[in-house]
């Protein structure tokens, strides 16, 4: 780490602004910038940015703006101001890609078996656009399709998790040996190893349901950002653009 540098300083001041907004406005702004599905009469294009901004409580996001100090820090002072903002919305972008993507499977996995029933696609449709679901539904497939259905459709994502998991991959690449911690298990552990355990438990908490961290989270969200910021960090490896600044 080091001084705040003017791109993070930035993205701190309008994630703040976002959220101080938040709790002025309440369900307005995160019915206007969280991102919705794309079948939700709620859905933007400009979400796919905007969700980025906004967070779900206090905690939510001084955790996430101390990642993006801590390790977007040395980034951009590496890259340059236009090279870290290209590959943090591109990751964060990314992450809202690939969160959507698995929505639709679990939102068609569940239509379908509703369908199945003998229920048409309109009627459940007009259903959950209401917020509402029918009991029934929980005979015709298991529990878990049945919630990942209703939570695709109703439960919008927001934060920066997903171009911040990009911004610790990106970190990892450039600076392997660097130790780092988690806050309950203060035990030093070097970036390459570190890293790549916490996406594994957002691999397995997505799968599986269970999560270490707790309930709400958007754990492919996270694994699209990384999937992403590595992807852009291969490619600029591979063609020698790290050393190059674009400022």
């Amino acid at each position: 780490m080091g001084r705040l540098t003017d791109v993070i300083k930035h993205l701190i001041i309008i994630n703040v602004i976002f959220f101080l907004a938040t709790q002025t406005l309440g369900d307005q702004m995160y019915q206007w910038f969280s991102l919705w599905f794309p079948e939700n009469e709620n859905f933007q294009l400009w979400q796919l940015v905007s969700h980025m901004f906004m967070h779900g409580g206090f905690m939510h996001i001084a955790f996430n703006m101390y990642a993006l100090y801590a390790f977007g820090t040395p980034l951009e002072q590496m890259w340059g101001k236009n090279k870290f903002l290209f590959f943090y919305f591109s990751a964060g972008i990314g992450a809202a890609l690939i969160h959507t993507g698995v929505n639709y499977f679990y939102f068609n996995q569940g239509l379908d078996a509703i369908v199945n029933s003998g229920v048409s696609k309109e009627q459940v449709m007009g259903i959950v656009a209401e917020g509402k679901y029918m009991p029934d539904w929980y005979n015709v497939a298991s529990k878990s399709t049945i919630d990942n259905f209703l939570s695709a459709y109703n439960t919008p994502a927001v934060g920066a998790s997903g171009a911040i998991y990009g911004i610790l991959v990106a970190f990892g690449m450039m600076f392997p040996n660097a130790e780092l911690m988690m806050i309950f298990l203060p035990i030093p552990i070097k970036a390459k190893y570190f890293i790549p355990v916490l996406i594994g438990i957002d691999l397995f908490s997505g799968l599986t349901g269970y999560s270490l961290f707790g309930g709400g989270i958007a754990h492919f969200a996270h694994i699209g950002g990384a999937i992403f910021g590595f992807i852009m960090m291969w490619y600029w490896k591979k063609n020698q653009f790290n050393n190059n600044r674009w400022n």
